[in-house]
């Protein structure tokens, strides 16, 4: 049974690479005819988001910062045993 598996995901793979080659001639020929959507692709609007960081704020960042300490303390006081809980 597992030959079965292995020769099926040997083709199913041979097949993905027959079409990601389809896809790329494709793309190429796309391309070739509107070659300004390559300065566009993969973004909308062109621009592309790569490299790019937010920045946050120190309000912000102590906010989430309490948030999170107040979210392990309740984990943290949720898994402790029966008997060191404190009410």
């Amino acid at each position: 049974m597992a030959v079965n598996r292995e020769r099926h995901n040997s083709w199913a793979k041979l097949g993905a690479n027959a079409r990601l080659a389809e896809l790329r001639t494709e793309i190429d020929e796309i391309l070739r005819v509107y070659p300004d959507l390559g300065h566009e692709a993969g973004s909308a609007g062109g621009r592309s988001r790569s490299g790019r960081r937010r920045r946050i704020s120190a309000k912000a960042r102590a906010a989430m910062s309490e948030g999170m300490r107040k979210y392990w303390a309740r984990r943290k006081a949720q898994r402790a045993p029966k008997s060191q809980k404190t009410v």
